[in-house]
């Protein structure tokens, strides 16, 4: 069924759309992107939202956390990703210090990326639902996120999942459920333990998506660079790698570098004579 959906013509993914996944029986397919050619690829391959995350700090930038990216990179990717997609939701990742200022300010910021870079819903980390109601008042559509976040490793000690115990257990619930009632449109369920991601699905009526979360969520996201296998830092449990595209560039890079030092490239069919000399017609087009 999915093979089919993917190959039918689409319409755009709207958040209403969204929303109503669960009730018509319809999984979500999020995926992350960063560039232009990122979103055309995922966009292609069926994506339902596209997410500029603000792990584009480690998989792009290089910093060892997502703490260091600023809300100026965020908009510069999500306005490349933007130009690569056409029918899937675009949803952007505010940054750690941009909605930790105050209300204004947070709405400010929010404001920059669906007006400057044409996201279409913001994403935020914690529970923080007085925040998540001041975007909804101001027409901004919000994708909440709750359990690991990693915003938030200084506090919680690192990478670790959440929601293990009674305790940590019924704050996580409490937590979606207030979420839910500020006017989230949906929930990203990060690292927690399949059984309990299970039941905030089963207790919201908004759409969940999980990452590290098990099976029962309304959807499902990995990292762009992760699920390709171009990432060979971080191996989270929870990734499933769908080819080996680093190790496959690697070694195309190789034969390039040995090609090029045994003079085996350029060959003669991939070098331009002067048609003149022949008194061929000189105008030549460099691609094809």
């Amino acid at each position: 069924m999915d093979e089919a959906r993917n190959e039918q013509p689409r319409r755009p993914v709207s958040v209403p759309w969204v929303v109503g996944a669960p009730a018509r029986g319809e999984r979500l397919v999020m995926m992350t992107a960063y560039d232009f050619s990122q979103a055309r690829l995922v966009e292609q391959a069926g994506a339902d939202i596209v997410l500029v995350g603000d792990s584009l700090a480690m998989v792009v930038l290089g910093h060892d956390d997502t703490l260091s990216v600023t809300v100026d990179e965020m908009l510069h990717h999500v306005r490349a990703v933007r130009r690569g997609v056409e029918k899937s939701l675009l949803v952007a990742d505010m940054p750690y210090g941009s909605f930790h200022l105050g209300r204004r300010r947070t709405v400010a910021e929010a404001v920059r990326f669906i007006k400057e870079a044409g996201a279409q819903a913001v994403k935020i980390e914690g529970r923080r639902p007085e925040t998540v109601a001041a975007l909804t008042a101001a027409e901004i559509p919000v994708m909440a996120h709750l359990g690991l976040t990693p915003q938030s490793i200084h506090r919680l000690g690192g990478f670790r999942v959440q929601g293990r115990g009674k305790g940590p257990r019924t704050e996580l619930l409490e937590a979606a459920r207030e979420l839910e009632a500020a006017g989230a449109f949906s929930l990203v369920l990060e690292c927690v333990p399949a059984d309990l991601a299970a039941e905030v699905t089963a207790t919201l009526e908004i759409p969940t998506i999980g990452i590290g979360a098990g099976p029962d969520c309304d959807g499902q996201v990995l990292v762009f660079h992760d699920l390709l296998g171009l990432e060979d830092r971080l191996s989270p449990r929870f990734v499933r790698r769908y080819a080996e595209l680093g190790s496959a560039a690697r070694q195309a890079l190789s034969a390039f570098a040995a090609d090029v030092r045994e003079g085996r490239f350029p060959s003669s069919d991939e070098s331009y004579d002067d048609p003149a000399l022949h008194g061929a017609d000189p105008i030549r087009k460099i691609y094809g």
